[in-house]
């Protein structure tokens, strides 16, 4: 993962992590999947960053996040990065 790359905190059996997953993917955006079942230990990484327990937490190059954000508010971000 580089610094330039988007980072995501999820689990499959969440609906908005997948949701958001399918998001990135189809707009062809990087990024570095952080599978919480298979990594339990970077839950608390997601806490930290976020100061919440929900997910999917999603960090953004400029050091911003997002907790269980929208489509919308994936879209108006990664345009405000030029990223999409």
């Amino acid at each position: 993962m580089t610094d330039s790359q988007i980072r995501m905190f999820g689990a499959e059996w969440c609906r908005d992590c997948r949701r958001t997953k399918a998001q990135l993917d189809e707009l062809g955006v990087a990024y570095d999947y952080i599978d919480l079942e298979a990594e339990p230990a970077a839950a608390d990484v997601a806490k930290q960053i976020s100061g919440r327990t929900q997910i999917p937490v999603v960090v953004y190059p400029d050091s911003t996040h997002h907790v269980e954000p929208s489509n919308a508010d994936v879209a108006t971000k990664l345009k405000e990065l030029s990223l999409i």
